[in-house]
């Protein structure tokens, strides 16, 4: 665990990189310690959004967030990834999961053994990044397997996106970091005591763990306007939450399953109607400037850092400068860089 509060952001390349490079330039200068891209076949790529970031900012740390193992292969993950870390001298992070379901699903990809294909992704990454010859059979396949290039880092950071139990205990036992994919105090907490069991089998030589909630964050001056564009990241979630996730916030499990429907067929402008407020509430950190700080400090009484994840709101530029606002107040912490 770290002493210091980490603050990281997502930024969805639905917009231009040049324009994401810009955003991550802001977030730098406001405070921000990580950036990750996410990653959507319907978006544009993240690793090429990761390179126009590393040439727009000087110390922040970059990597996808989260790319999955079933539409690119691990080993080419890898090599993406070190590319990462190349251009941007050293500031690379790998943020892996199993990817979102419903996504996979248009794609015709079946999310088999989804834990143990992330572990053997970044066992089989770390293995390359260190300059070996992999061969492995597992839930994938390389033989005679290596890269062509060093990184510059030692060691590149991996972060795992994680909402049950198991990926969450592997994450806190075999990664550096864990991607909680939660918002509200009530699952941060029940994640919290997975991590911590995880970590009570942790080697020591791992190092160090930073346990984050990767939580979608809406923030604006209205507080209507804000909960209004919390509806898309939102419906993902809720496509992909497990009905113990459900039950634990009293979501009507059929009007979820519209919402999963919705997604798995691709229309998308059905599927974020079809949002209810109680979702909002337990999915999304979404309000004014206040209101979302107040959300944030009750998010880390349970993990080391927050990831402000997607929409950020309304008003990009307006949403970071207003979560790094939140995010001090939270913490207490006058980090910022003018």
């Amino acid at each position: 665990m770290t002493d210091r509060s980490i603050w990281g952001i997502e930024l969805t390349p639905e917009h231009p990189p040049d324009r994401i490079a810009s955003l991550a330039a802001q977030a730098e200068e406001s405070g921000f310690d990580i950036a990750f891209t996410s990653s959507h076949y319907f978006n544009r790529d993240p690793f090429i959004t990761c390179s126009k970031i590393a040439e727009a900012t000087n110390e922040l740390r970059i990597g996808p967030g989260v790319v999955n193992p079933y539409e690119t292969h691990p080993a080419r993950l890898a090599a993406q990834v070190a590319t990462v870390d190349e251009v941007s001298d050293g500031r690379a992070a790998f943020g892996v999961g199993a990817g979102d379901r419903s996504s996979l699903s248009n794609l015709g990809i079946e999310r088999d053994r989804p834990l143990r294909r992330v572990l053997e992704t970044f066992d089989v990454a770390r293995d390359l990044w260190a300059g070996e010859t992999v061969t492995h059979e597992g839930t994938f396949t390389a033989r005679d397997a290596s890269l062509n290039l060093e990184s510059p880092s030692e060691t590149i950071p991996v972060y795992v996106g994680a909402q049950g139990p198991h990926m969450l205990r592997m994450s806190a036992k075999h990664a550096d970091g864990v991607l909680i994919n939660a918002a509200h105090p009530t699952d941060l907490e029940w994640a919290s005591e997975q991590v911590e069991r995880g970590l009570a089998d942790r080697p020591d030589d791992r190092g160090s763990f930073e346990s984050l909630a990767f939580a979608s964050t809406s923030v604006a001056a209205d507080e209507e306007t804000a909960r209004e564009a919390a509806r898309p990241p939102v419906a993902f979630i809720v496509g992909g939450a497990a009905d113990p996730v459900l039950e634990r916030h009293d979501v009507d499990p059929d009007a979820a399953a519209a919402v999963s429907e919705a997604l798995e067929r691709g229309d998308l402008h059905d599927a974020f109607g079809r949002v209810t407020p109680e979702m909002i509430d337990a999915f999304c950190i979404a309000g004014t400037t206040e209101t979302v700080a107040d959300r944030f400090e009750a998010a880390l009484e349970h993990v080391d850092g927050i990831v402000v994840g997607s929409p950020l709101g309304p008003n990009l530029e307006d949403a970071i400068e207003r979560s790094s606002e939140a995010l001090r107040t939270a913490t207490g912490d006058e980090r910022r860089i003018d």
